[in-house]
């Protein structure tokens, strides 16, 4: 799972090269006292920070960020944001104003972080968060939007004291390995939602609201265990906020009263969701007003790379010979979106898969399989990938049609069947959707 980073800055790729170098955090040693003593030593930025929006979930945190974002920007304010994984430059994690972080910033801000971990065993996430806290510490906004990485109660950005808002996204099962481990303080994973659930609800904080989804009845009992653990606010949807979506855009409703919406540009219904949850998270807190105008405008201007993007003309698109539709989701979750927007597809997709060892090949092809003409197995260049006659084979077992093999994504698009139109599907992992985008030379902005 290391997120390996290059950049054509020197100064920045020097930084990078040290981040590389540094370990994932190893089970049973997964905790905050790193980062805590880490902040410490950098006169602990994360206190005085513009007003924070702290965001969790398993799918739809990233998009839920990205609709928080072009709302509060719709209203005229200026955002700090910070999300992952990069998908082609490092710098896409820490947006300053808005803007990604200059490499003179973060090569700088990264150096003075290493400096400050010394001897800490940090690993690239604890850097990575710290350099961010700096960042928005040091720089005028309006607000903040902070996504959370990996779970939740253990998250390097989870050492906030008092957020504006939370929010906890969708749920699933992913990164099993980490959020399913046994721990004696949390409950059993013999109920994995439910467990991670837990982890995910570990952003509550005293007198903040925690705003979130619908979900199974035993996972919401479990958020509201730890919303009252913790004396937050919890904003549950279909008992504090509502929203139904159609054709004509998203219905939300509180105890403020009634809006209508529009329907958010990116494509998949599940997107109308997130941003019902963005809408929620704004409208529970009191602290940053945003104007239902500028909630409309944001919902309209949001993007999220890799969500189901289709790509512009460039060297993917060309080597294609037809329209190339992208996504990084890489668990069953994931694949159920995937899934039903390809029902909207009145042609053959040709699918080229490559998803991480980790990730549950198995099953997110079986909820693809039926949409799918063929499936060609790709690597993933420099990361530790599932391997490609395993993936066919899964393929093949999960009844698609045609299911090939490639070394590498030019020869797998020069491989595909031929055919009178269709569209081609790239999916599995976001940093095999980052190798696309770079590929084709659509770089996140």
């Amino acid at each position: 799972m290391k997120d390996f980073a290059i950049s054509d800055n020197p100064a920045v790729q020097r930084q990078l090269d040290r981040l590389g170098a540094l370990p994932l955090p190893g089970k049973g040693t997964i905790g905050l006292e790193t980062i805590r003593t880490l902040l410490d030593r950098l006169g602990n930025p994360q206190h005085d920070l513009p007003p924070v929006f702290h965001v969790a979930g398993t799918n739809g945190k990233g998009s839920t960020c990205a609709f928080l974002h072009a709302m509060l920007e719709a209203e005229g304010l200026r955002v700090h944001v910070h999300t992952k994984p990069h998908l082609v430059r490092y710098n896409e994690r820490i947006r300053v104003g808005g803007e990604l972080i200059s490499d003179a910033k973060l090569a700088a801000l990264l150096e003075e972080v290493f400096d400050g971990a010394e001897d800490l065993p940090a690993s690239f996430f604890e850097i990575t968060v710290a350099a961010m806290f700096l960042a928005f510490h040091r720089e005028p906004a309006d607000a903040c939007v902070i996504e959370v990485g990996l779970g939740g109660r253990f998250d390097a950005t989870n050492v906030l004291e008092q957020p504006t808002a939370c929010g906890i996204a969708a749920l699933g099962i992913d990164h099993a390995d980490w959020l399913l481990q046994e721990d004696a303080a949390a409950p059993s994973p013999d109920q994995p939602l439910v467990r991670i659930a837990f982890e995910k609800a570990g952003i509550a904080r005293k007198g903040t609201p925690l705003v979130a989804q619908t979900y199974p009845s035993e996972v919401e009992y479990r958020i509201a265990q730890s919303a009252h653990a913790a004396d937050a606010q919890l904003v549950l949807r279909g008992r504090d906020w509502h929203a139904v979506h159609s054709a004509e855009g998203i219905s939300y409703r509180d105890a403020q009263g009634e809006l209508a919406l529009p329907l958010p540009e990116m494509p998949g219904a599940h997107q109308a969701n997130n941003a019902a949850l963005a809408v929620a998270m704004l409208r529970h807190q009191t602290t940053v007003i945003v104007s239902p105008d500028a909630m409309a405008k944001g919902i309209r201007a949001a993007r999220w790379p890799a969500r189901l993007q289709w790509l512009l003309e460039g060297p993917v698109t060309q080597a294609a010979g037809r329209a190339v539709l992208l996504d990084g989701g890489h668990n069953p979750d994931a694949a159920e979106a995937i899934a039903r927007y390809l029902k909207q597809v009145e042609q053959p997709v040709d699918a080229l898969i490559g998803m991480m060892g980790t990730k549950d090949a198995q099953l997110f092809l079986k909820i693809l399989a039926p949409h799918l003409a063929s499936v060609t197995a790709v690597p993933i260049e420099g990361h530790d990938h599932a391997p490609l006659e395993e993936l066919e084979r899964i393929a093949k077992e999960a009844g698609v049609a045609e299911t090939f093999t490639a070394p590498d994504l030019l020869s797998a698009l020069d491989g595909l069947p031929s055919r009178d139109g269709g569209v081609v599907l790239i999916a599995g992992s976001l940093y095999l959707a980052g190798r696309v985008l770079a590929g084709n030379r659509e770089w996140p902005d």
